[in-house]
C-alpha cells in the first residue's frame, strides 16, 4: 500500500531533521546540518533494505518503490526551506563554494557517464 510508502517517507524526515539538528548543536550552530541529506540516505537504505530482508506483498514493495523514486522531488522541496538570502549575504566564500560544487558535479558527468554504458557499443 502507498500508505507505507508516506510512513516510511515521514520516518525517515522526520530523523533527518533530528539528526541534522543534533549535528547542528554538537557544532554550535543553530540550524540543521546535513538533515535533508540524511533523510535522503535513510529513505534510500531502508526502502532497499524492506525488498531484501522482509516478505512484503507486491502492492507494499509498489507504495514503497514509489515514494522512494520521488525522494529527489521530495529533498528539493525540504531544501528550499533554507534561507539562501542569508547564505548569499555571508560574503563571496558562499558563492564560490556554490560555484565550486556546481563546476564539480558537471566535471564528474562524463566519469559517470563511462561507467554507466558498462560496455554496451552504440552502433
Amino acid at each position: 500500500m502507498v500508505i507505507y510508502g508516506v510512513a516510511l517517507l515521514s520516518f525517515c524526515m522526520l530523523m533527518g531533521v533530528f539528526v541534522g539538528d543534533m549535528l547542528g548543536e554538537i557544532m554550535g550552530v543553530q540550524a540543521n546540518v546535513g538533515g535533508v541529506g540524511i533523510a535522503m540516505l535513510l529513505l534510500l537504505v531502508l526502502s532497499n533494505l524492506g525488498s531484501r530482508k522482509l516478505a512484503l506483498k507486491p502492492i507494499t514493495e509498489n507504495g514503497i518503490g514509489f515514494w522512494s523514486a520521488m525522494y529527489i522531488p521530495i529533498v528539493v522541496a525540504m531544501a528550499a526551506r533554507q534561507n539562501v538570502f542569508s547564505a548569499l549575504s555571508g560574503g563571496w566564500m558562499a558563492i564560490i563554494a556554490g560555484v565550486a560544487a556546481v563546476t564539480a558535479s558537471f566535471a564528474v558527468i562524463p566519469v559517470l557517464a563511462r561507467f554507466g554504458q558498462g560496455g554496451q557499443d552504440d552502433s
